[in-house]
Protein backbone atom coordinates (compact mmCIF):
# COMPACT_ATOMS: atom_id res chain seq x y z
CA UNK A 1 0.00 0.00 0.00
CA UNK A 2 1.41 3.36 -1.41
CA UNK A 3 0.13 5.23 1.71
CA UNK A 4 3.18 7.90 1.83
CA UNK A 5 2.17 8.86 -1.92
CA UNK A 6 -1.40 9.49 -0.54
CA UNK A 7 -0.44 11.33 2.38
CA UNK A 8 1.35 13.94 0.52
CA UNK A 9 -1.71 14.50 -1.44
CA UNK A 10 -3.78 14.78 1.30
CA UNK A 11 -1.04 16.67 2.97
CA UNK A 12 -1.09 19.15 -0.35
CA UNK A 13 -4.91 19.75 -0.12
CA UNK A 14 -5.28 20.30 3.18
CA UNK A 15 -2.09 21.99 4.54
CA UNK A 16 -1.96 23.18 1.05
CA UNK A 17 1.66 24.92 1.49
CA UNK A 18 4.65 22.51 2.17
CA UNK A 19 5.93 25.51 4.69
CA UNK A 20 2.82 25.05 6.43
CA UNK A 21 3.63 23.80 10.18
CA UNK A 22 0.68 20.90 9.38
CA UNK A 23 2.15 19.65 6.31
CA UNK A 24 4.45 17.61 7.42
CA UNK A 25 2.40 15.91 10.16
CA UNK A 26 -0.49 15.46 7.66
CA UNK A 27 2.15 14.38 5.23
CA UNK A 28 3.63 11.51 7.29
CA UNK A 29 1.03 10.27 9.52
CA UNK A 30 -1.05 7.04 8.44
CA UNK A 31 -4.38 7.86 8.58
CA UNK A 32 -5.57 4.36 7.42
CA UNK A 33 -3.78 3.01 10.73
CA UNK A 34 -6.28 5.17 13.05
CA UNK A 35 -9.61 4.18 10.65
CA UNK A 36 -9.32 0.16 9.64
CA UNK A 37 -13.32 -0.06 9.73
CA UNK A 38 -16.22 2.20 9.29
CA UNK A 39 -19.65 2.98 8.51
CA UNK A 40 -20.75 3.77 4.61
CA UNK A 41 -23.79 5.68 3.78
CA UNK A 42 -26.01 3.48 1.45
CA UNK A 43 -29.19 1.90 0.44
CA UNK A 44 -30.38 -1.64 1.04
CA UNK A 45 -31.99 -3.37 -1.70
CA UNK A 46 -35.64 -2.76 -0.68
CA UNK A 47 -34.50 1.20 -0.80
CA UNK A 48 -33.96 1.55 2.96
CA UNK A 49 -31.03 3.74 3.89
CA UNK A 50 -28.52 1.99 5.74
CA UNK A 51 -25.20 1.94 7.42
CA UNK A 52 -23.16 -0.40 5.84
CA UNK A 53 -19.70 -2.08 7.19
CA UNK A 54 -16.37 -1.30 5.28
CA UNK A 55 -13.21 -3.05 6.43
CA UNK A 56 -10.13 -1.98 4.95
CA UNK A 57 -8.35 -4.99 4.89
CA UNK A 58 -10.82 -6.60 3.10
CA UNK A 59 -10.67 -4.02 -0.01
CA UNK A 60 -7.07 -1.90 0.73
CA UNK A 61 -7.40 -0.09 -2.33
CA UNK A 62 -10.96 1.17 -1.20
CA UNK A 63 -8.92 1.53 2.40
CA UNK A 64 -6.20 3.68 0.97
CA UNK A 65 -8.94 5.89 -1.30
CA UNK A 66 -11.44 6.52 1.75
CA UNK A 67 -8.96 7.55 4.49
CA UNK A 68 -6.32 9.98 2.05
CA UNK A 69 -9.59 11.53 1.11
CA UNK A 70 -10.57 14.89 2.87
CA UNK A 71 -13.60 13.14 4.56
CA UNK A 72 -15.05 12.29 7.32
CA UNK A 73 -15.42 8.84 8.43
CA UNK A 74 -17.97 7.50 11.03
CA UNK A 75 -16.72 5.25 13.00
CA UNK A 76 -19.34 4.20 15.96
CA UNK A 77 -23.18 4.63 14.96
CA UNK A 78 -25.10 4.84 17.76
CA UNK A 79 -23.15 1.70 20.91
CA UNK A 80 -21.88 0.27 17.60
CA UNK A 81 -18.20 0.46 16.61
CA UNK A 82 -17.53 -0.60 13.33
CA UNK A 83 -14.57 -2.35 14.69
CA UNK A 84 -16.73 -4.79 16.38
CA UNK A 85 -19.15 -5.10 14.47
CA UNK A 86 -20.07 -8.87 12.17
CA UNK A 87 -18.67 -8.71 8.49
CA UNK A 88 -20.94 -7.49 5.96
CA UNK A 89 -23.30 -5.97 9.39
CA UNK A 90 -25.42 -3.08 7.80
CA UNK A 91 -27.69 -0.97 10.30
CA UNK A 92 -30.88 0.63 9.62
CA UNK A 93 -30.62 4.52 9.20
CA UNK A 94 -33.26 6.32 11.12
CA UNK A 95 -34.08 9.76 12.96
CA UNK A 96 -33.06 7.84 16.03
CA UNK A 97 -30.05 6.53 15.41
CA UNK A 98 -26.99 8.87 15.02
CA UNK A 99 -23.57 8.69 14.75
CA UNK A 100 -21.49 8.72 17.41
CA UNK A 101 -17.49 8.88 16.69
CA UNK A 102 -15.75 9.42 13.76
CA UNK A 103 -12.67 10.29 11.85
CA UNK A 104 -13.00 14.08 11.27
CA UNK A 105 -12.29 15.43 8.07
CA UNK A 106 -8.58 16.38 8.08
CA UNK A 107 -9.07 19.76 6.58
CA UNK A 108 -11.46 20.61 9.24
CA UNK A 109 -9.19 18.83 12.04
CA UNK A 110 -6.36 21.61 10.79
CA UNK A 111 -8.95 24.69 10.84
CA UNK A 112 -9.79 23.96 14.70
CA UNK A 113 -6.04 23.78 15.37
CA UNK A 114 -4.95 27.02 13.63
CA UNK A 115 -7.66 28.73 14.90
CA UNK A 116 -6.27 27.71 18.44
CA UNK A 117 -2.93 29.27 17.08
CA UNK A 118 -0.65 26.98 18.73
CA UNK A 119 2.82 27.61 19.22
CA UNK A 120 5.41 25.21 19.43
CA UNK A 121 5.80 25.33 22.90
CA UNK A 122 1.85 25.45 23.03
CA UNK A 123 0.05 22.35 25.91
CA UNK A 124 -2.92 21.29 24.60
CA UNK A 125 -5.98 19.14 25.56
CA UNK A 126 -8.01 17.28 22.50
CA UNK A 127 -10.56 15.02 21.80
CA UNK A 128 -9.39 11.36 20.79
CA UNK A 129 -12.00 10.03 18.65
CA UNK A 130 -9.93 7.67 16.08
CA UNK A 131 -6.61 9.02 17.78
CA UNK A 132 -6.12 10.30 13.82
CA UNK A 133 -6.28 14.22 15.32
CA UNK A 134 -4.04 13.44 18.83
CA UNK A 135 -1.46 12.28 16.28
CA UNK A 136 -1.08 15.11 14.00
CA UNK A 137 -0.91 16.99 17.19
CA UNK A 138 2.00 15.02 18.45
CA UNK A 139 3.98 15.37 15.14
CA UNK A 140 3.52 18.68 15.04
CA UNK A 141 4.72 19.34 19.09
CA UNK A 142 5.65 16.23 20.49
CA UNK A 143 3.98 13.34 23.00
CA UNK A 144 5.14 15.30 25.85
CA UNK A 145 2.75 18.50 24.92
CA UNK A 146 -0.58 16.60 24.21
CA UNK A 147 -3.33 15.06 26.00
CA UNK A 148 -6.37 13.90 24.40
CA UNK A 149 -9.56 12.62 26.46
CA UNK A 150 -12.59 10.85 25.35
CA UNK A 151 -15.54 9.53 27.07
CA UNK A 152 -15.25 6.22 25.67
CA UNK A 153 -13.08 3.49 27.15
CA UNK A 154 -12.94 1.72 24.15
CA UNK A 155 -11.74 4.30 21.88
CA UNK A 156 -9.41 5.93 24.24
CA UNK A 157 -8.08 2.23 24.73
CA UNK A 158 -8.04 1.85 20.73
CA UNK A 159 -5.99 5.14 19.82
CA UNK A 160 -3.36 4.76 22.64
CA UNK A 161 -2.67 1.49 20.73
CA UNK A 162 -2.63 2.68 17.37
CA UNK A 163 -0.98 6.18 18.66
CA UNK A 164 2.17 3.48 20.15
CA UNK A 165 2.43 1.54 16.99
CA UNK A 166 2.87 5.42 15.06
CA UNK A 167 5.97 5.99 17.62
CA UNK A 168 3.11 8.16 19.89
CA UNK A 169 2.92 8.30 23.24
CA UNK A 170 0.81 11.20 24.89
CA UNK A 171 -1.10 11.03 27.66
CA UNK A 172 -4.96 10.06 27.33
CA UNK A 173 -7.53 10.18 29.65
CA UNK A 174 -11.45 8.76 29.85
CA UNK A 175 -13.37 11.70 30.70
CA UNK A 176 -16.53 13.78 30.55
CA UNK A 177 -15.53 16.22 27.98
CA UNK A 178 -18.10 18.52 30.01
CA UNK A 179 -16.66 17.88 33.72
CA UNK A 180 -13.81 17.78 34.48
CA UNK A 181 -11.04 17.45 32.85
CA UNK A 182 -7.07 15.73 33.74
CA UNK A 183 -5.15 17.70 36.02
CA UNK A 184 -2.77 19.78 34.41
CA UNK A 185 -2.68 23.82 33.18
CA UNK A 186 -3.17 23.65 29.39
CA UNK A 187 -2.57 26.93 26.39
CA UNK A 188 -5.01 25.78 24.09
CA UNK A 189 -8.08 23.22 24.71
CA UNK A 190 -9.17 22.10 21.47
CA UNK A 191 -12.49 20.08 21.02
CA UNK A 192 -13.99 18.43 17.54
CA UNK A 193 -16.70 17.49 19.78
CA UNK A 194 -18.77 20.29 20.28
CA UNK A 195 -20.82 21.04 23.48
CA UNK A 196 -23.84 22.56 24.88
CA UNK A 197 -21.94 26.01 26.57
CA UNK A 198 -18.25 26.20 27.53
CA UNK A 199 -17.73 24.25 30.74
CA UNK A 200 -16.32 25.78 33.67
CA UNK A 201 -13.71 23.12 33.81
CA UNK A 202 -12.22 24.66 30.56
CA UNK A 203 -11.73 28.04 32.03
CA UNK A 204 -10.01 26.81 35.09
CA UNK A 205 -8.31 24.33 33.21
CA UNK A 206 -6.93 27.05 30.73
CA UNK A 207 -3.96 28.80 31.88
CA UNK A 208 -3.54 32.53 31.79
CA UNK A 209 -3.68 33.80 28.02
CA UNK A 210 -5.30 30.77 26.75
CA UNK A 211 -6.86 29.65 24.15
CA UNK A 212 -10.23 27.55 23.53
CA UNK A 213 -11.56 26.44 20.51
CA UNK A 214 -15.15 24.38 20.26
CA UNK A 215 -18.17 24.51 18.65
CA UNK A 216 -21.67 25.32 20.02
CA UNK A 217 -23.74 22.02 20.09
CA UNK A 218 -26.80 21.77 17.44
CA UNK A 219 -25.16 25.65 15.75
CA UNK A 220 -22.35 25.45 12.87
CA UNK A 221 -20.60 28.01 15.13
CA UNK A 222 -17.07 27.76 16.15
CA UNK A 223 -15.93 29.61 19.54
CA UNK A 224 -12.38 31.39 19.51
CA UNK A 225 -11.54 32.88 22.66
CA UNK A 226 -8.91 33.81 25.08
CA UNK A 227 -9.28 33.40 28.81
CA UNK A 228 -8.86 36.72 30.69
CA UNK A 229 -7.74 37.70 33.78
CA UNK A 230 -11.22 37.36 35.74
CA UNK A 231 -11.04 33.66 35.10
CA UNK A 232 -13.87 34.36 31.82
CA UNK A 233 -12.66 34.46 28.17
CA UNK A 234 -13.49 36.90 24.88
CA UNK A 235 -13.06 36.22 21.42
CA UNK A 236 -15.23 35.63 18.40
CA UNK A 237 -17.44 34.00 16.49
CA UNK A 238 -14.99 32.02 13.73
CA UNK A 239 -16.08 32.84 9.82
CA UNK A 240 -16.21 29.68 9.06
CA UNK A 241 -18.90 27.21 10.17
CA UNK A 242 -18.13 23.69 11.49
CA UNK A 243 -20.23 21.22 12.39
CA UNK A 244 -19.15 18.05 14.97
CA UNK A 245 -21.23 15.64 16.93
CA UNK A 246 -22.26 16.40 19.97
CA UNK A 247 -20.65 15.58 23.76
CA UNK A 248 -22.18 12.50 24.89
CA UNK A 249 -21.85 11.15 28.46
CA UNK A 250 -22.28 7.34 28.18
CA UNK A 251 -22.93 4.71 25.71
CA UNK A 252 -24.78 7.02 23.52
CA UNK A 253 -26.71 10.07 22.97
CA UNK A 254 -29.39 11.00 25.66
CA UNK A 255 -33.30 10.19 24.86
CA UNK A 256 -34.12 12.82 21.20
CA UNK A 257 -37.43 13.35 19.91
CA UNK A 258 -37.89 9.66 17.72
CA UNK A 259 -40.47 9.10 14.75
CA UNK A 260 -43.03 7.43 16.99
CA UNK A 261 -43.21 10.63 19.52
CA UNK A 262 -46.52 11.93 20.14
CA UNK A 263 -45.63 15.04 19.14
CA UNK A 264 -44.75 14.16 15.78
CA UNK A 265 -48.31 12.95 15.19
CA UNK A 266 -49.63 16.60 15.51
CA UNK A 267 -46.81 17.49 13.42
CA UNK A 268 -47.81 15.06 10.34
CA UNK A 269 -51.35 15.31 10.79
CA UNK A 270 -53.33 18.33 12.85
CA UNK A 271 -54.29 21.21 11.32
CA UNK A 272 -53.31 23.45 14.09
CA UNK A 273 -53.33 27.14 12.82
CA UNK A 274 -53.28 27.57 8.91
CA UNK A 275 -51.56 30.23 6.67
CA UNK A 276 -48.72 30.41 3.68
CA UNK A 277 -45.59 30.85 4.72
CA UNK A 278 -43.99 34.40 3.32
CA UNK A 279 -40.29 32.75 1.53
CA UNK A 280 -40.28 29.15 -0.32
CA UNK A 281 -39.39 25.84 2.10
CA UNK A 282 -36.17 25.77 3.13
CA UNK A 283 -34.64 22.59 5.20
CA UNK A 284 -32.70 24.22 8.61
CA UNK A 285 -30.74 21.33 8.98
CA UNK A 286 -28.77 22.04 5.51
CA UNK A 287 -28.45 25.91 6.44
CA UNK A 288 -25.36 27.61 8.38
CA UNK A 289 -26.74 30.83 10.09
CA UNK A 290 -30.39 30.07 9.56
CA UNK A 291 -29.76 27.03 12.03
CA UNK A 292 -27.36 28.58 14.32
CA UNK A 293 -29.88 31.60 14.72
CA UNK A 294 -32.84 29.69 15.56
CA UNK A 295 -30.83 27.28 17.62
CA UNK A 296 -29.80 30.08 19.88
CA UNK A 297 -33.24 31.83 20.35
CA UNK A 298 -35.48 28.43 20.15
CA UNK A 299 -32.89 25.36 21.13
CA UNK A 300 -34.13 22.39 21.08
CA UNK A 301 -36.00 22.31 17.82
CA UNK A 302 -36.18 18.47 15.99
CA UNK A 303 -36.28 18.74 12.42
CA UNK A 304 -37.97 16.06 9.61
CA UNK A 305 -38.38 16.44 5.92
CA UNK A 306 -40.29 14.24 3.37
CA UNK A 307 -40.95 14.23 -0.68
CA UNK A 308 -44.07 12.71 -1.53
CA UNK A 309 -44.78 10.28 -4.92
CA UNK A 310 -46.08 13.42 -6.55
CA UNK A 311 -42.61 15.37 -5.82
CA UNK A 312 -44.85 17.27 -3.28
CA UNK A 313 -41.92 18.28 -0.08
CA UNK A 314 -43.08 18.54 3.56
CA UNK A 315 -40.81 19.83 6.07
CA UNK A 316 -41.82 19.10 9.97
CA UNK A 317 -40.34 21.25 13.31
CA UNK A 318 -41.03 19.79 16.54
CA UNK A 319 -40.17 21.10 20.13
CA UNK A 320 -39.79 19.20 23.59
CA UNK A 321 -42.57 22.01 24.58
CA UNK A 322 -45.16 20.85 22.33
CA UNK A 323 -45.00 23.76 20.01
CA UNK A 324 -44.98 21.79 16.02
CA UNK A 325 -45.19 22.82 12.60
CA UNK A 326 -45.56 21.55 9.02
CA UNK A 327 -44.90 23.18 5.69
CA UNK A 328 -46.17 21.75 2.21
CA UNK A 329 -45.17 23.10 -1.00
CA UNK A 330 -45.53 21.30 -4.44
CA UNK A 331 -42.63 22.74 -6.16
CA UNK A 332 -38.94 24.50 -5.20
CA UNK A 333 -40.30 27.93 -5.54
CA UNK A 334 -43.79 27.97 -4.14
CA UNK A 335 -44.69 29.56 -0.68
CA UNK A 336 -45.55 26.63 1.32
CA UNK A 337 -48.85 25.99 3.16
CA UNK A 338 -48.10 26.17 6.87
CA UNK A 339 -49.99 24.61 9.71
CA UNK A 340 -48.79 24.81 13.03
CA UNK A 341 -50.00 24.61 16.96
CA UNK A 342 -48.46 24.82 20.66
CA UNK A 343 -46.92 27.12 22.75
CA UNK A 344 -44.68 28.59 20.31
CA UNK A 345 -45.31 29.57 16.41
CA UNK A 346 -42.22 27.70 14.68
CA UNK A 347 -42.47 28.64 11.29
CA UNK A 348 -43.47 32.11 12.13
CA UNK A 349 -40.27 32.63 14.45
CA UNK A 350 -38.18 30.77 11.16
CA UNK A 351 -39.74 33.46 8.77
CA UNK A 352 -39.14 36.25 11.07
CA UNK A 353 -35.29 35.29 10.72
CA UNK A 354 -35.35 35.02 6.98
CA UNK A 355 -37.04 38.20 7.24
CA UNK A 356 -33.95 39.57 9.12
CA UNK A 357 -31.43 37.85 6.56
CA UNK A 358 -33.60 39.31 3.54
CA UNK A 359 -33.21 42.95 4.70
CA UNK A 360 -29.73 42.86 6.68
CA UNK A 361 -27.83 40.56 3.88
CA UNK A 362 -26.53 38.40 6.57
CA UNK A 363 -27.49 37.06 9.87
CA UNK A 364 -25.50 38.78 12.74
CA UNK A 365 -24.31 35.27 14.15
CA UNK A 366 -22.04 35.58 11.37
CA UNK A 367 -18.57 37.62 13.17
CA UNK A 368 -20.30 37.78 16.10
CA UNK A 369 -18.16 39.17 19.64
CA UNK A 370 -18.01 36.18 22.29
CA UNK A 371 -17.82 36.42 26.34
CA UNK A 372 -17.56 33.91 28.69
CA UNK A 373 -18.18 34.32 32.23
CA UNK A 374 -15.66 32.33 34.77
CA UNK A 375 -19.06 30.39 35.10
CA UNK A 376 -19.20 29.26 31.56
CA UNK A 377 -22.11 31.61 30.49
CA UNK A 378 -21.57 32.51 26.61
CA UNK A 379 -23.03 35.98 25.32
CA UNK A 380 -23.35 36.05 21.65
CA UNK A 381 -23.39 39.85 20.48
CA UNK A 382 -23.47 42.07 17.16
CA UNK A 383 -25.08 45.08 15.58
CA UNK A 384 -27.79 45.28 19.01
CA UNK A 385 -28.24 41.58 18.68
CA UNK A 386 -27.38 39.47 21.59
CA UNK A 387 -28.00 35.45 22.05
CA UNK A 388 -27.10 33.52 25.91
CA UNK A 389 -26.42 30.33 26.55
CA UNK A 390 -25.73 28.37 29.39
Amino acid sequence: MDWESAARRLAASTAVRPESRWYAPVATTQRHRFVRRWWARDTADDGKPVWVLRDGAADPEQWLRTAYSDSTLVTRVGPHHADHADPGQTLVRSSDRYSTSSSTLPSLVLLMYRSGCITDTSRVLVTTGSGYGTALACARLGEDQVTSVDVDPYLVSAARQRLADAGHHPRLEVCDLTKALPDGSYDRIISTVSVPAVPVSWLEALAPGGRLVTTLARTGLIIVADKNSDGGATGYVAPESAGFMSARHGEDYDAILTDNAPGWQHARHAEGETSTGRYPLTYVPDTWDLRSTLELLLPGIEHRQHTADNGSRTVYMLHRDGSWARATASTRHELPTVHQGGPTRLWDELDRIRTWLVVDGELPVRGAAVTITANGVVTLSRKGWTATVG
